[in-house]
């Protein structure tokens, strides 16, 4: 039976390695991919539309260590200013 309470527990997240992007179980960032996916279906599919809100949706992400951090430049976003994911 002790074998059980071990799959219970809550094993200590790390930031994925690239290419890997885990779930959200908790649903921390949900509120941001909502708001995301709403401005995809408002603005036909067009993600140039939807930029702050991607933006918003990686930040909510990096900061949870559900993905590893990343300067914006390597995400796209490259009208940022030169602004790394730490300073964000």
């Amino acid at each position: 039976m002790s074998s059980l309470s071990t799959f219970s527990s809550k094993p200590n997240a790390k930031p994925p390695q690239k290419g890997s992007f885990p779930l959200d179980h908790d649903g921390e960032c949900r509120d941001f991919m909502v708001r995301y996916m709403r401005c995809l279906m408002v603005n036909k599919k067009d993600t140039t539309q939807c930029r702050q809100e991607s933006k918003d949706y990686l930040s909510c992400r990096m900061e949870r260590n559900l993905m590893s951090r990343e300067d914006w430049k390597k995400l796209g976003f490259h009208d940022e200013g030169g602004q790394t994911s730490e300073e964000a």
